[in-house]
């Protein structure tokens, strides 16, 4: 006999010519990627250069211009108009001259000769409320956009412009070279819309029963465009959904408004002691050491009595920025005004809410609060929050975000009642919109082109921020299932997440959703929470006051944890691809140690398992000529020659090691769906114990649609399940379990899990 035997598995009817072939080896899927997902992304990502390397880090030649403002703003509280003049001082950083610079006029986006609302088809409404039909076909457009009174260079001379709708190009007399700087200087005004009857990301919320209006001041400046070694100018026209591409600088504003106002903005206020009382100063410097609670520094009956005066008086606010790429303030004579203090990288940070008295009990309880967890958890996942304040303002129908100050939606209704979907809608946005500070505020990537860099990384973040606040918090964007009605949707309404802002259809999800959840896969499934944070983190850190691209951040997160993910990049953000794998077959095997028929003709055709290469021990797998005499658990001792050789080559000890399988199954899957994923499998045995089994997604690498894995049990399996957790967005669960069932979606019994 000889020292050797061979386990041979031998099915039903099985093919000699693909038992020639791996396991794996079924024919290829047509399609692009050279017919390999697993193709490294030389096509699609932009080459490495010394301004950006092929590790995702800046490269050693990387610059970024810098624009300083020094403004004057005045808001004429009674006819909703903001005037201002500011002087801008443009560094040139780029290794060129520069021969013109773009400026970009937002506020055009809301002008009469807009084109904005002329690009989007129209429907005729079958039924109109008497003041949106008013105002659709019988009053004249609102009259926005900014209104230019000058632009004059240092000496005061009128600079050369022409305006391109939200663009205006700035002629030089001669080329701005590399390290020299110029100063400028810009006089406007614009009116102010109201955003709730006109739309648009900033403006003034009007309250009918007191008069008064709530302003949330946003892109009210000409705004220099961002120069880089990756666009030249982004002077990518405003036309709506794509937001905003700004270099960083240091700003000094000085806000003039009505003396009874409360403000909050960008930067450091540098004259507390002059718009506070003295009462009021005091509550903020308790604030400033109270780490606990928030500290009411304006109180309601303060408020109150404010927004029945209507001041004829002013009051100048004065702040500085350093580090920012934008500004943004928000005023009100209705204000009430918490802060409290939050430890973040051995600094105080202040957290801040503003809000009207109909925000109250809810923002009173729970704004302010939300800030600082926000604050405390996206340093955690990235870096310490740099500057010294973030602030939450209540503005209802808004969710806007500007370095150090957004607007949040979400209030009780007139009788002071909170449905959960209020309530939780109103600290996911706080969530969300504190969180840009650290995406785009801070990582700087480009809005106008690509939505996703900042909302996608957002949104996860927003994710685990939620999770961190209440595990059972009931999150609307994050876990895999969430995003399958999306990725099950009509082909024709999806875009790669790698698509232009404005082209986009399902906003929503493709920008904020898609992304989000791809990068819980990552970190869940399929990186693992230590090598994504840390990937995670690196970018973060790399890039923090930066511009980074989306190549920046595909090839940050494969440097900075080995973990090849370009057949996910292509997959998930460069492909409108769907997952879908399921269980094709299952067969179970038994031990024998008689050679079948089958076997015996295939040892003949192929020169296989002949007798003096033997003995062999035989899987046969149940069929229809099956033997059911053999159909019993695997014990070595009543299989001789497997047991003979147990007892030669193992000592006592060793075979007391040995594992004890006694049932054996081959599942083959199949992926019905273009998106590739881990394969993960639970089996349940007899007495419904349970066992899960990964495998990595490299299963797939050789272009084959379906794979094979065999499980050797000490118990009988009686059920499979793929993907028993939801965990990698498969559309369709029902080809999912063995044997097959009926299956309610597990998708609608989570969303009804999450609703309780």
């Amino acid at each position: 006999m000889k020292k050797a035997f061979y386990i041979i598995a031998l099915a039903a009817g099985f093919s000699a010519a693909a038992q020639d072939k791996p396991a794996t080896a079924t024919p290829r899927e047509p399609g692009r990627y050279d017919n390999n997902k697993f193709s490294q992304m030389y096509d699609l990502l932009a080459t490495p250069n010394m301004f950006r390397t092929a590790s995702g880090a800046p490269g050693p030649a990387y610059y970024q211009q810098q624009a300083d403002y020094k403004m004057d703003i005045e808001l004429d509280d009674k006819d909703t108009k903001l005037y201002g003049t500011e002087t801008i001082t443009y560094h040139n950083n780029a290794p060129e001259s520069l021969e013109y610079l773009w400026v970009q006029l937002d506020q055009n986006q809301k002008a009469p000769t807009s084109q904005s609302p002329l690009a989007e088809s129209q429907r005729m409404n079958p039924a109109y409320p008497p003041d949106n039909f008013t105002r659709t076909y019988l009053q004249d457009a609102f009259e926005g956009g900014f209104k230019i009174e000058y632009v004059r260079d240092a000496s005061g001379k009128p600079m050369k412009y022409t305006i391109n709708n939200t663009m205006m190009r700035i002629d030089l007399d001669k080329p701005l070279k590399n390290g020299e700087k110029i100063s400028f200087s810009i006089k406007w005004w614009y009116n102010i819309n109201n955003y709730r009857v006109e739309g648009g990301r900033s403006g003034y919320e009007h309250f009918d029963k007191d008069g008064n209006n709530l302003y949330v001041i946003a892109q009210f400046y000409p705004r220099m465009a961002v120069y880089n070694d990756v666009e030249g100018w982004q002077n990518m026209q405003f036309w709506g959904a794509g937001e905003f591409a700004l270099p960083f600088g240091n700003f000094e504003v000085n806000i003039t408004v009505p003396a009874d106002h409360i403000m909050e903005g960008t930067g450091d206020l540098m004259n507390r002691s002059e718009v506070l009382t003295p009462a009021q100063l005091q509550r903020y410097q308790l604030a400033e050491k109270t780490f606990d609670k928030p500290v009411v520094v304006v109180t309601q009956a303060e408020a109150e009595a404010a927004e029945k005066g209507f001041s004829g008086k002013k009051k100048t606010w004065k702040f500085n920025a350093k580090n920012v790429r934008d500004f943004g303030f928000s005023t009100s004579r209705k204000f009430i005004y918490d802060a409290m203090a939050v430890k973040l990288g051995g600094k105080n940070v202040m957290a801040i809410s503003l809000y009207p008295k109909e925000s109250n009990p809810l923002w009173g309880e729970t704004s302010t609060r939300i800030v600082a967890h926000t604050l405390k958890t996206y340093s955690k996942y990235t870096f310490d929050y740099p500057y010294p304040k973030a602030i939450s303002i209540s503005a209802e129908d808004q969710g806007m975000e500007y370095p150090m100050i957004c607007w949040n939606y979400g209030r009780p209704d007139e009788k002071g009642f909170v449905s959960d979907r209020i309530k939780y809608g109103m600290m996911s946005v706080i969530i969300h919109e504190v969180g840009h500070n650290f995406f785009p505020m801070i990582v700087n990537s480009d809005e106008r082109q690509w939505t996703w860099m900042d909302e996608g990384l957002n949104t996860f973040l927003q994710y685990l921020t939620e999770k961190e606040w209440d595990a059972n918090y009931p999150s609307n964007r994050g876990p895999a299932a969430k995003i399958v009605p999306y990725m099950s949707g009509d082909q024709k309404f999806l875009e790669p997440i790698m698509s232009n802002s404005e082209n986009i259809y399902q906003f929503g999800s493709n920008a904020y959703g898609k992304p989000a959840t791809g990068l819980n896969i990552l970190r869940e499934t399929i990186m693992g929470h230590e090598l994504f944070d840390h990937a995670f983190k690196t970018y973060s850190q790399r890039w923090m006051f930066k511009h980074p691209t989306p190549e920046d951040f595909f090839r940050t997160m494969e440097d900075a944890s080995a973990v090849d993910l370009d057949w996910f990049w292509r997959g998930w953000f460069y492909s409108t691809d769907y997952v879908d794998m399921g269980i094709q077959e299952v067969k179970q095997y038994y031990v024998s140690e008689q050679q079948t028929k089958e076997m015996k003709d295939y040892a003949v055709k192929r020169g296989r398992f002949n007798e003096d290469k033997g003995p062999f021990v035989y899987m046969v797998a149940e069929g229809p000529d099956f033997n059911k005499n053999l159909k019993k658990p695997l014990a070595v001792a009543d299989v001789k020659l497997l047991n003979n050789y147990v007892q030669e080559k193992f000592t006592k000890e060793e075979r007391a090691k040995l594992r004890a399988p006694k049932y054996f199954y081959e599942v083959t899957f199949n992926k019905p769906g273009g998106m590739l994923m881990p394969i993960i499998v639970e089996l349940t045995f007899d007495d419904n114990t349970t066992e899960i089994h990964r495998f990595p997604v490299q299963i797939w690498r050789k272009g084959n649609q379906t794979a094979s894995r065999v499980f050797a049990t000490e118990k009988p399996v009686k059920r499979i399940v793929l993907d028993p957790k939801l965990e990698t967005a498969d559309i369709d669960v029902t080809n999912n379990t063995w044997p097959a069932e009926a299956v309610k979606s597990k998708f609608d019994q989570l969303e009804k899990s999450n609703r309780r």
